[in-house]
């Protein structure tokens, strides 16, 4: 029910309700109910995992870049 709703939310509100956080949530509510409805209680805490994962591994990968081609500045205080 929860994705039902969501998804109406998606289909009005159009690319600002699929930004990062958003989007985010919603994948994983979806994949855990998914999950759970398939494999019981334990597809509830790992369906949202493997829904997810691709956005997951692009968060790490992304950050790593960034953070090798950032030249962080320390404040004296």
């Amino acid at each position: 029910m929860l994705s039902g709703i969501y998804q109406y939310v998606i289909d009005f509100a159009g690319c600002g309700a699929t930004v990062p956080l958003l989007g985010f949530g919603a994948n994983l509510a979806k994949g855990a109910i998914t999950e759970a409805q398939n494999s019981g209680l334990l597809g509830a805490f790992i369906g949202g995992v493997k829904a997810s994962a691709g956005g997951i591994a692009a968060a790490i990968f992304f950050g790593y870049l960034a953070s090798l081609i950032a030249k962080p500045k320390i404040k004296k205080q």
